[in-house]
């Protein structure tokens, strides 16, 4: 390429995103990763004590349960060997005054750090990094949703650009749920395959569905034999800020077509701030013991 088209190609590139390598499925797939842990943003805050987010699980055939919650994340380590911070404290139900506070590390291959603060013991607890299967506060979302799968965990293909066909899923019986989210219908989307690396894993591979601007993954669709198991929308929008992967989330529908049940985890508007002034002693140990009952 011409340097005087490569430079016109790249303008809109930020911090190392270009034109000229956005069709690499490698390279997508590791956008994907920066949109969700955020890390075009130095902190954001999902609800706080008082506003707190909802997650809602429900079973199929069974009895819906709530929780409140907020969730804090913290991308500002320029000392020691920590990448980022994430926090989530619940506020209700049967996990109330739990405390989950998580390290991600500067080094890729060091596993994840997990302490748990249980009120009942009053005592914090530390754990190696779960299996990524494992279900996450007893919903249809798993660690490795939220936290732990990685771009190199998976062999991605680009099967192509696709307009995003649907609204995103809701569960629409339940009072007081968001009305599902239709604005990204329409628009171009890369359709990206991701083979799981893990032998006899839960699933085989995902298809995501992923805008071509942001890299926010409007879907995952999980397949194991070559069935569908598993539909994981987030509704994104964006923050407005130069960096086009600047994206918050309204929140995150899951069904497992398996069992039938149903999870949704969201925010309300408002309750969502970044960049904000913070007090890193927010994301701590003390922070967990002061929890209470």
């Amino acid at each position: 390429m011409k340097p005087i088209l490569l430079l016109l190609v790249c303008l809109a590139a930020v911090r190392g995103v270009c034109a000229d390598t956005e069709t690499d499925p490698q390279r997508i797939a590791e956008n994907v990763y920066f949109v969700n842990h955020f890390f075009a943003l130095d902190n954001i805050s999902y609800g706080n004590q008082r506003h707190p987010m909802q997650l809602l699980n429900l079973p199929s055939g069974g009895k819906a349960q709530r929780y409140k919650l907020e969730r804090h994340l913290n991308n500002v380590y320029e000392q020691g060997d920590i990448r980022a911070r994430d926090l989530v404290i619940f506020r209700s139900g049967k996990l109330r005054s739990t405390g989950i506070l998580v390290d991600i590390y500067k080094e890729e291959q060091r596993p994840l750090s997990f302490a748990i603060w249980l009120p009942a013991l009053r005592k914090i607890r530390r754990h190696a990094e779960p299996d990524p299967a494992d279900v996450w506060g007893g919903s249809v979302f798993t660690y490795g949703d939220i936290y732990l799968r990685k771009p190199e965990d998976e062999r991605h293909q680009l099967l192509g650009t696709v307009p995003f066909a649907d609204c995103l899923g809701m569960i629409e019986e339940i009072s007081g749920t968001p009305a599902p989210a239709c604005d990204m219908r329409g628009r171009p989307v890369f359709h990206l395959r991701s083979f799981s690396r893990q032998d006899n894993g839960w699933y085989d591979y995902r298809d995501q569905y992923i805008d071509m601007d942001s890299y926010a993954d409007y879907r995952a669709e999980y397949y194991k034999g070559g069935k569908l198991i598993k539909v994981i929308d987030k509704d994104w929008h964006s923050m407005g800020l130069a960096d086009p992967r600047a994206q918050y989330w309204r929140y995150w529908y899951g069904r497992d077509l398996r069992s039938g049940s149903e999870g949704l985890a969201w925010v309300n508007e408002g309750q969502v701030r970044w960049n904000q002034k913070v007090n890193k002693g927010l994301w701590s140990l003390a922070t967990l013991r002061r929890l209470s009952r």
